[in-house]
């Protein structure tokens, strides 16, 4: 029975670095992008991050 009460104790801190993870998976590529030369110029960081704010409200009105 011990077992039992150990794994429901564990279970909290599974959920949180497994969402951890799969955020920081999901969020990395971005991060990479930005940080490329390619990008430095404010024009293409500008395009990005409008494009990131406009899809960012998109999605939000499709939930409303």
């Amino acid at each position: 029975m011990s077992d039992f009460w150990d794994n429901i104790f564990r279970f909290p801190r599974f959920f949180v670095s497994s969402t951890l993870g799969l955020i920081l998976t999901i969020i990395g590529p971005f991060f990479n992008l930005l940080r490329s030369p390619n990008y430095i110029n404010f024009s293409n960081n500008n395009l990005i991050y409008t494009d990131i704010f406009i899809s960012y409200f998109k999605i939000n009105a499709e939930f409303r």
